[in-house]
């Protein structure tokens, strides 16, 4: 199983989302008391670390940033 990302449920309690290497279903398990802390914020803060897009996307382009070399803006 390869951990993906944190789910929120109603209530509040943290889930690992999880899929499998071999047949690609995804499952989610509530997180466990022993479970690494730092590893769940990680997985936790992951998209706002690694967006899917260019932060540039996000920035209209008369606020003065500087385009990166390479990416176009959205």
């Amino acid at each position: 199983m390869e951990p993906l990302a944190i789910a929120s449920r109603p209530d509040g309690e943290w889930t690992l989302v999880h899929k499998c290497r071999r047949c690609g279903v995804l499952n989610r398990n509530r997180i466990a008391g022993d479970d690494d802390p730092i590893a769940l914020m990680a997985l936790a803060v992951r998209p706002l670390a690694r967006p899917p897009f260019p932060l540039t996307a996000l920035v209209p382009m008369q606020s003065g940033w500087p385009e990166p070399e390479g990416e176009e803006v959205l």
